[in-house]
């Protein structure tokens, strides 16, 4: 079983950026796809970006490509999210999400397929 906490979101100005931390407890977080997906106040959980459990596959969404990336660090057993180029439109809470993932490396993109979920962290883009 794996647990999640997320971390840093806070409010930032349009166009500026902020990185998304996730730790993992356990000791197989290698062996674990990862993502990040969010929901904004009256719409649905949506998901912004995955990465495979060794990191050589990455998703992302079209909202976020070419300003977002989800990165990893599995010694360390984090996720991390860097949003740059934010607008007002990236504000939600932010989930990290993980599966237990065998080969070949797994980018899941639906919330369905994840097992295990932080609690969020907000994430306010805002003159």
């Amino acid at each position: 079983q794996v647990q999640l906490v997320e971390s840093g979101g806070g409010l930032v100005q349009p166009g500026g950026s902020l990185r998304l931390s996730c730790a993992a407890s356990g000791r197989t977080f290698s062996s674990y796809a990862m993502g990040w997906f969010r929901q904004a106040p009256g719409k649905e959980r949506e998901f912004v970006a995955a990465i495979s459990r060794n990191a050589i596959s990455t998703a992302y969404a079209d909202s976020v490509k070419g300003r977002f990336t989800i990165s990893r660090d599995n010694a360390k057993n984090m996720l991390y999210l860097q949003m740059n180029s934010l607008k007002p439109e990236d504000a939600a809470v932010y989930f990290c999400a993980g599966v237990y993932s065998g080969p070949p490396p797994r980018t899941p993109r639906r919330s369905d397929e994840y097992d295990y979920w932080g609690q969020g962290t907000q994430v306010t883009v805002s003159s």
